[in-house]
């Protein structure tokens, strides 16, 4: 490399609307995001289709690939033995993922 790079500048574009949070869950190991990976999530990106999102379901928070199937918006785990769960009133997207980080052993 003949330049240092600035993570916190490459990953995060927004950052008044962007946090860092660690992942509790194999849900989404398919993915490549795994269980104590670090997410940079941004609220100011509007979530799309096929985007990794993290939504608040119940109460929980939850990260799935957001899906549109048959008319309705889903949140898709990318692991076996978890639930797609359905975007209604109860669920609030709360921004989508950008970057993951993790330290090697």
């Amino acid at each position: 490399m003949q330049e240092p790079i600035d993570l916190g500048a490459w990953l995060v574009e927004h950052p008044a609307a962007s946090y860092i949070m660690r992942v509790d869950g194999q849900s989404m190991s398919g993915a490549g995001i795994n269980d104590g990976d670090l997410i940079v999530v941004n609220r100011a990106k509007k979530p799309k289709t096929g985007a990794i999102v993290v939504a608040l379901v119940h109460g929980d928070r939850t990260l799935k690939r957001l899906r549109y199937i048959d008319g309705r918006h889903w949140l898709v785990p990318e692991a076996e033995g978890f639930s797609d769960i359905l975007v209604d009133e109860h669920v609030e997207i709360w921004g989508t993922v950008v970057g993951v980080a993790r330290k090697m052993a």
